[in-house]
């Protein structure tokens, strides 16, 4: 059985484009098997190859990475999705990761954290950027946030901002200073309380919360 990660690309930038397709050839464990212009190109041949991963641009020439993430999930919800962008603002990741997104990381990553992101995201992971995370976390602090609503205590929605920023369960309890059980308790317990089965379906269920509810960031620096 290969163990061979299948990539697929939507990049209207052509020199970014072969970039990514060359990177990701020339990795060990990767191939890309289709490499998009267009959303319209995306949605026949992503379909056509199914990749395990897709890149997706979030500013397409002609439509939107974050509408043509929404439509492929929803074809293919088994597909993952890492946003690659040169933004960073709150609002728009919480659009990404509400149409399907799995991870979202800026286009200046070194390639060995785009293949690190794919890797990530295959383990179950939600990979970002350091700045990226940040202000996510810094959403989940605001006095607007959702969670509330949602019922999870202080140090639930505290575990659950670290599960955003994609450290694992003993990395977890060492930053908050509780045990490795004590954190898969209270994961037990976010998961009942947000009705999902995993760390990527809670992470995913706040965001879409948290996404009607936008945080204004604009004026805090990281």
């Amino acid at each position: 059985m290969s163990c061979t990660t299948t990539v697929g690309l939507v990049e209207d930038n052509d020199t970014m484009r072969q970039m990514l397709r060359e990177m990701i050839d020339g990795a060990p464990g990767y191939r890309c098997v289709c490499a998009c212009a267009t959303a319209k190109e995306a949605f026949t041949e992503i379909p056509r190859h199914r990749p395990q991963v897709v890149l997706m641009d979030i500013h397409l020439a002609k439509d939107s990475g974050i509408t043509c993430t929404a439509t492929l999930t929803e074809r293919l919800p088994e597909m993952q999705v890492i946003m690659l962008t040169v933004y960073k603002d709150i609002a728009t990741i919480f659009q990404a990761l509400k149409a399907g997104a799995c991870g979202y990381i800026l286009k200046r990553a070194r390639q060995k954290d785009i293949l690190d992101a794919i890797a990530e995201v295959r383990a179950g992971g939600a990979p970002m950027t350091s700045e990226i995370a940040r202000l996510v976390v810094r959403s989940f602090q605001s006095p607007t946030n959702a969670s509330n609503s949602e019922g999870l205590s202080l140090r639930e929605t505290e575990i659950l901002a670290l599960i955003a920023e994609g450290l694992s369960n003993k990395e977890i309890g060492s930053r908050l200073g509780i045990s490795h059980a004590t954190v898969r308790t209270h994961l037990m317990h976010i998961f009942k309380k947000l009705h999902v089965r995993c760390r990527t379906e809670a992470a995913a269920k706040y965001f879409r919360t948290q996404a009607a509810h936008p945080v204004d960031l604009a004026s805090k620096p990281l």
